[in-house]
């Protein structure tokens, strides 16, 4: 490399090593509507070696950015209907959808994710399932919030836990048993995370069995929960919904305050053409006394010189 301090490796057939852009010596230069970075690999002797038979090997080597690049973010809309199979229930579904308001009968269209929100707006979403057999319920076991679409991230915020409501603004609307409404307070991860996914994970049940997850309901905690009972209830699935994103009115109160600024600026400018004005107003009265003072003083000069003359 041009800094002899770096060093690479190689087979019978490859040199290979891997160098950041600023370092190695690696030389920046302009061309067009690119930026290239060069460097070269040269070989050397062994630093025991009195004489050699082989020529020295110097290969230049470049890469090249453009300077200017388009950047295309897009959003994929999370899907709100969720199809499985099970031996004991066959095949069975979920949607889950984000609505408008409380009336749970709009939902937001898909053409508008990400779903933007004010901090503190309510949210309202609804869980159905949707099975071919008639004594079913539905049962929402867990909700969490993530800064990802991924419902095991590292990085959570539970909603619902073991059946019991966590977050404090929740709140259940009463529905059918296959039904399952709610409303949260919007909020966001703190730092630089801008979105927000719900996960909840869902169990259906045979409604009219006591025993099953579903009419055991809000438990304190796993050890209180006996083991799935199967053919009473499915395995529990994850449904996603989002990306939820805070709305971005930054510009428009930028444009309030330019507009704040615009009139001081304005009224300054008025105030500073009155003083102008003013100003110059005081200066033409000043010359005009000065230009008289100094005539009435050339005159009686002169009357006084001609009187001197008399006597």
């Amino acid at each position: 490399m041009i800094d002899p301090s770096c060093s690479l490796t190689s087979n019978d057939t490859h040199v290979m090593g891997t160098i950041s852009i600023n370092t190695c010596g690696t030389e920046m230069e302009e061309e067009g509507d690119f930026i290239i970075f060069r460097n070269s690999i040269s070989s050397f002797d062994a630093p025991s070696a009195i004489i050699t038979r082989r020529g020295q090997v110097k290969i230049g080597f470049s890469c090249q950015y453009p300077k200017v690049v388009d950047v295309y973010s897009h959003y994929l809309n999370k899907k709100s209907d969720y199809i499985f199979t099970e031996v004991n229930f066959g095949s069975f579904g979920y949607v889950f959808e984000v609505f408008t308001d409380s009336n749970f009968a709009t939902a937001v269209a898909p053409e508008t994710y990400p779903v933007e929100y004010q901090l503190l707006d309510m949210i309202y979403m609804g869980i159905k399932a949707q099975s071919t057999l008639s004594n079913t319920r539905l049962f929402v076991e867990s909700c969490r919030a993530t800064p990802t679409g991924n419902p095991k991230s590292i990085k959570y915020y539970d909603l619902i836990s073991h059946g019991c409501n966590v977050d404090e603004t929740i709140k259940v609307y009463p529905g059918s048993l296959t039904d399952f409404n709610f409303e949260i307070q919007a909020f966001k991860f703190t730092g630089e995370l801008d979105e927000v996914f719900i996960s909840c994970a869902v169990i259906l049940c045979e409604a009219s069995n006591p025993n099953s997850r579903c009419n055991q309901g809000c438990v304190n905690s796993t050890s209180s929960r006996r083991k799935r009972e199967s053919g009473l209830e499915t395995a529990s699935h994850f449904l996603t919904q989002g990306p939820f994103r805070v709305a971005r009115d930054g510009q428009r109160r930028s444009g309030e305050r330019l507009n704040d600024d615009s009139e001081t600026v304005s009224s300054s400018n008025k105030q500073t053409n009155v003083g102008t004005f003013v100003l110059a107003g005081l200066l033409i009265v000043s010359l005009v006394l000065l230009v008289g003072l100094i005539f009435y003083r050339h005159q009686r000069t002169r009357t006084l010189s001609q009187q001197n003359l008399l006597f």
